[in-house]
């Protein structure tokens, strides 16, 4: 019984140090969405921190959110695009980001994006 509450111990103890690891590493880090941003959308959502640290986790896992729904619509449009005969065959291929690459990247996470049915300006 002591030996299972010593690992027990030591797992815990683990899991403080490298969450303590993280976070002396998210003091230096500069996150591609400014902590100005993070802040504004945390604070209008009802979450204050005066920890600069909390505000860096969060702008990161966004970071990686956009990233992967990035790239899954990326990958979108190029399947996309290989099914599309194509005269020109280039190998530095540009790709443009347009909403019916998106829009099935995007309901992959559970976001459902429609766009209207008529617009009036």
């Amino acid at each position: 019984m002591d030996s299972q509450d010593s690992r027990g111990k030591q797992s815990i103890q683990q899991h403080t140090d490298s969450l303590n690891s993280v976070l002396e590493q998210l003091e230096d880090y500069t996150p591609t969405i400014p902590d100005a941003v993070t802040n504004a959308y945390l604070m209008s959502n009802g979450f204050e921190s005066s920890d600069p640290r909390i505000t860096r986790l969060v702008a990161l896992a966004v970071q990686k959110f956009i990233s992967e729904i990035a790239n899954d619509a990326l990958q979108h449009c190029k399947i996309r695009s290989s099914n599309q005969l194509s005269k020109s065959k280039t190998k530095d291929k540009k790709y443009t980001l347009t909403m019916e690459d998106l829009a099935p990247a995007l309901a992959e996470y559970g976001i459902n994006v429609r766009k209207p049915q008529y617009y009036i300006g």
